[in-house]
């Protein structure tokens, strides 16, 4: 099954890795890796997820799409580093692609459409940084007890 979204790309967008929020980030998810702490140090590998609030509309593939948010379940994420992660001071140029759409029968929820959305990290030569794979799934309908 595809939508027309399978290829569609957003505008590319900058995503700045700052020492505070990484700090933050790091303590919020209880890290005990001094890494995570330090000024010099690299970020938590799930810290790029928070370039999500660096997007805009114009830079996300799903707007427009017409989901149903109360139908959507966060299937899988994965992260992909081409040498360290970045840390703090980093700025990195986002792009996010819907990569595959495809369906399944599901016993309670109906039909079960799956998106993989991969967004790749270039650093300011064009070099690839890193890669996020996630994967999140709407349900056709409502769950049913049972």
């Amino acid at each position: 099954m595809s939508d027309g979204m399978v290829g569609k790309e957003g505008e590319p967008f900058e995503f700045r890795v700052e020492f505070g929020k990484v700090r933050e980030f790091a303590r919020a998810t209880k890290s005990k890796n001094p890494e995570h702490l330090a000024e010099d140090g690299v970020a938590p590998v799930t810290f790029l997820q928070t370039s999500a609030f660096w997007m805009t509309p114009a830079s996300n593939p799903w707007v427009g799409r017409g989901r149903k948010l109360e139908r959507i379940l966060h299937g899988e994420q994965e992260f992909t580093f081409h040498g360290e992660p970045p840390g703090p001071g980093a700025r990195l140029t986002g792009t996010a692609r819907i990569d595959k759409v495809y369906e399944k029968e599901g016993k309670r929820g109906g039909t079960m459409t799956f998106t993989e959305m991969v967004t790749e990290y270039r650093d300011p030569s064009g070099r690839l940084v890193a890669e996020s794979r996630s994967t999140t799934i709407e349900t056709s309908k409502a769950t049913t007890e049972g």
